[in-house]
């Protein structure tokens, strides 16, 4: 399985019709989805399709055709995602109608053709699962661990100052868990505890 850490775009033209792609991480495709509603209000449609992880891994897949005759459009770039196992991504395909009717092969063929190009362009990673940690310093050991899960490069989702010290949110793989573990377990009696 693949997945992407940015958004990338695609272009592709086909007998005047203009498809602008755009494939994004999941986590900012209903604020992507929403900006290109807003900066394309002329557009014919907005197709879409989108795979990701439910609490329980499973991989969750949606489409919409946005108006284009059933099946024409959210299918086929939902096929080219499965084909290259693309998870925890969503993929847009803006359509200006250049005035020529393509037909429903034409429409399945362009779609197609338009995620495959987004996704030519995008740096795809291998996906690891992820879990969130959730745990408290006192301030005298948040030194430490931002310079751990800074030098780690581990993802710290959030931080809050209380009185009596800081809590943390952070997301980290299973091996990065283990190596956290073992790393935080020294601190234990100094302020350290896991929530």
């Amino acid at each position: 399985m693949q997945t992407i850490e940015q958004i990338y775009t695609a272009e592709v033209e086909e007998k005047k019709s203009t498809f602008l792609a755009f494939l994004c991480p999941m986590r900012d495709f209903e604020s992507l989805h929403l900006k290109l509603k807003q900066e394309h209000p002329k557009a014919a449609h907005i197709v879409w399709a989108k795979r990701y992880f439910n609490e329980y891994r499973q991989v969750v897949e949606n489409n919409s055709d946005d108006g284009e005759p059933k099946g024409t459009s959210g299918p086929p770039v939902l096929n080219v995602m499965r084909g290259v196992e693309l998870v925890e991504s969503g993929l847009l395909i803006v359509r200006y109608f250049g005035g020529i009717k393509l037909g429903t092969g034409g429409l399945v063929r362009v779609y197609g053709s338009s995620a495959k190009e987004v996704i030519a362009n995008a740096k795809l990673i291998p996906f690891v699962f992820k879990e969130r940690l959730f745990f408290r310093t006192i301030y005298a050991l948040v030194p430490r661990f931002e310079h751990y899960t800074s030098t780690q490069n581990i993802t710290v989702i959030k931080r809050e100052f209380e009185s009596e010290g800081v809590h943390w949110e952070i997301e980290v793989s299973a091996v990065e868990k283990e190596h956290f573990l073992l790393f935080s377990q020294h601190f234990e009696r100094d302020g350290f505890k896991l929530l």
